[in-house]
């Protein structure tokens, strides 16, 4: 015996709507990408839409800034990427990623260490943030890299960290990792130097989100 099944074939980009029925293991509803290289996407499973499979910011260029926030991070995302290229501050404070809530940026509970390997290997441990390096910077410094954090659990709000980047003015690498404990969910990542007051004079930063 022959059973005829007809079911909708939905093309990414297609403008129509496509239907795999419910019992047939399909979604049971109308669903209808619309923009090539995106996803189907839902936050908590009753809504679909067309998303991007990972978003990007909008770059930064660094001059004079002491920080810089990047907010309005949807309550979905498990993972952050910071990219730096060329960044350089005007002072010896080491630069530190810090997250933030509702409440505001979060500068204590962070647990982890980092690392520069120099001449002389040297570590520090790390509780006001995600700390790039294990000692004093120098104005001269020129960082490149990428930052991640990523999502523990999301019932307690616990994000991990983990660095590598590499100094072109000197054959240094710094390197870390941490976690930290969260309120309530993350909204925002904040790039900024330990004493909050040396600025960023050079290079630029963007992150991706997913």
């Amino acid at each position: 015996m022959t059973i005829s099944r007809n079911i909708s074939v939905l093309a990414q980009g297609a403008s129509s709507s496509g239907i795999l029925a419910g019992g047939y293991g399909g979604l049971g509803a109308s669903v209808s990408p619309t923009t090539a290289g995106n996803v189907l996407f839902t936050a908590d499973g009753s809504v679909w839409s067309s998303t991007q499979k990972i978003v990007r910011g909008t770059t930064v260029t660094l001059t004079s800034q002491t920080s810089v926030d990047f907010s309005s991070i949807p309550s979905w995302v498990k993972r952050v990427t910071f990219n730096f290229s060329g960044v350089s501050t005007n002072g010896t404070s080491p630069m530190v990623v810090r997250l933030g809530t509702s409440g505001g940026i979060v500068s204590t509970g962070y647990l982890g260490a980092s690392q520069s390997s120099s001449v002389t290997v040297a570590s520090q441990n790390w509780t006001t943030g995600f700390g790039t390096r294990a000692s004093t910077t120098a104005a001269a410094d020129v960082y490149n890299g990428i930052w991640l954090i990523t999502l523990l659990d999301a019932a307690t709000n616990t994000w991990c960290s983990s660095h590598t980047m590499g100094l072109s003015n000197s054959a240094i690498m710094d390197y870390g990792a941490g976690s930290v404990v969260l309120s309530g969910t993350m909204t925002t990542v904040r790039l900024t130097t330990s004493n909050g007051t040396d600025a960023f004079d050079a290079g630029s930063v963007n992150i991706l989100y997913e």
